[in-house]
């Protein structure tokens, strides 16, 4: 078809073939290396008022705790729990190993806001309530394959730490898929995530790294879990035992999204450009809202392509260096070069990949509405990671909220970024195309960084950390 483009051999990188890993599936929690399909979802922000009692709280959780293991039949609901410093600083974790866990998770999301930039009204001080604040110590994440389902999981949840005192809601989000996959924005979201080495997966064309000879491979199991050899060909840095091992980074941002704004923009800036607000929007995200990439089909969307999961993400952008099919600074460009050359070094961008697995919240705002109805709807942003400062900052600090990297100058992300008044995007023609200033679409709500244990660190957790 006019305007495909199939992945060519990326240059300078290695033939490379990573051996599956033998993953202790059982160990790990849920939702982890496989993406749930479970509708709705809620996120359960506790603070630990007695910790004796949270540990038995902890204990009769534990049977609830979804694994990744596969399921033979399909719970009704799946729980899974993370904590953040000051929840292992709550439940007497010993000093020694709370100084084994890295600066940044030490730190926490808000006092690294700057860095990240969350600045204006995303700053900490706009945040909702309970959220960056030392509050939150742990948190229930409960997926349910209905609304009611959910609900009874959270009312036992709830009640059960109340009853006993031993845990306080401080924050909860509810959060629930829209029709189609996509994200309020109108686009089909969750298509690119990493093929993890050893995770039992199918894994997609695309999903993994270039492997140096027109095809691709496994992300090594390193990258996203503690005690398995990354990309580097080591283990990860990871906490002292027993957070050694199967446990995992879990980054977790409410981000409003201003629909309406972002409507309007498309449809006023569309008007001016050649290819209209279909296109600019492709543009702005690097896909067409069906999910076809614009690195596959530039001139328009093509629904077999989108609807074929061995296509869909099958691309390279090593062929586009000017970014005349997808501009290098489209949104899936900069959260995810894969292989584009230039300004980066392709080798190093398989060392900042995250998985997704965040979920849109609030109802959708009705079709063809461009004003704001007042409503409070966004994403759920979560990821997991083995490194928070060299997975998730890297791409938020240095790749949405500096364009230095791409060639782009102190531009951000025109999607999500923060603006900061004088922002642009560049969008590569015949002549070139400036969207200008920069608006807001994204503003953050609140976040936290936590750890999610392996089943048996959880274990000792209860049991009385190590005491």
């Amino acid at each position: 078809m006019a305007g495909q483009v199939r992945l060519g051999r990326p240059r300078n990188l290695p033939r490379r073939t990573v051996q599956p890993a033998d993953i202790d599936l059982a160990d790990i929690q849920g939702n982890v290396l496989r993406g749930y399909t479970f509708p709705s979802a809620a996120y359960l922000f506790l603070r630990i008022d007695d910790v004796d009692r949270a540990r038995a709280l902890l204990t009769r959780a534990l049977p609830h705790v979804a694994t990744a293991q596969s399921w033979q039949t399909a719970p009704t609901t799946a729980v899974q729990i993370a904590f953040t410093y000051s929840g292992l600083r709550a439940l007497d974790v010993s000093e020694e190993i709370l100084a084994s866990f890295p600066d940044e998770f030490r730190e926490g999301m808000a006092a690294r806001a700057e860095h990240l930039g969350d600045r204006g009204p995303s700053a900490p001080e706009h945040w909702d309530a309970g959220l960056g604040t030392g509050e939150a110590h742990v948190l229930a994440t409960v997926h349910g394959v209905d609304e009611e389902q959910l609900e009874q999981r959270l009312v036992e949840l709830r009640g059960l730490g109340g009853e006993v005192r031993a845990t306080a809601p401080v924050h909860e989000q509810r959060a629930q898929a829209l029709p189609g996959g996509r994200d309020h924005f109108g686009f089909y979201d969750g298509i690119a995530q990493p093929a993890v080495a050893g995770s039992g997966v199918r894994p997609r064309p695309g999903d993994g790294q270039p492997d140096g000879a027109g095809g691709w491979r496994d992300v090594c199991t390193g990258e996203f879990l503690h005690g398995y050899v990354d990309e580097d060909g080591g283990l990860p840095a990871a906490p002292a035992a027993p957070f050694d091992r199967n446990g995992t980074f879990e980054v977790w941002r409410k981000l409003h999204m201003d629909v309406a704004a972002f409507r309007r923009y498309v449809s006023d800036r569309g008007r001016l450009y050649p290819g209209g607000p279909d296109l600019l929007a492709a543009k702005i995200v690097g896909r067409w809202r069906d999910g076809t990439p614009l690195e596959r089909s530039p001139e328009c969307p093509l629904p077999e392509l989108a609807g074929d999961p061995d296509r869909i993400n099958d691309f390279s952008f090593a062929a586009d260096p000017a970014g005349l099919r997808c501009p290098a600074g489209a949104h899936i460009r900069r959260v995810n070069p894969r292989d584009a050359e230039g300004f980066f070094d392709a080798r190093l961008t398989n060392r900042h990949r995250i998985i997704r697995r965040g979920r849109p919240y609030g109802p959708e705002l009705p079709e063809g509405v461009t004003e704001d109805d007042g409503v409070e709807r966004g994403l759920v942003f979560v990821c997991f990671n083995a490194s928070i400062w060299r997975q998730f900052e890297t791409i938020q600090a240095l790749w949405i909220d500096d364009g230095d990297p791409f060639g782009l100058g102190a531009d951000k992300d025109f999607l999500v970024g923060q603006p900061d008044g004088d922002g642009k995007m560049t969008i590569p023609g015949r002549p070139p195309f400036f969207l200008k200033p920069q608006p807001r679409f994204v503003t953050v709500r609140g976040g936290e960084y936590l750890y999610r244990p392996g089943l048996r660190a959880l274990r000792w957790l209860a049991a009385g950390a190590g005491s």
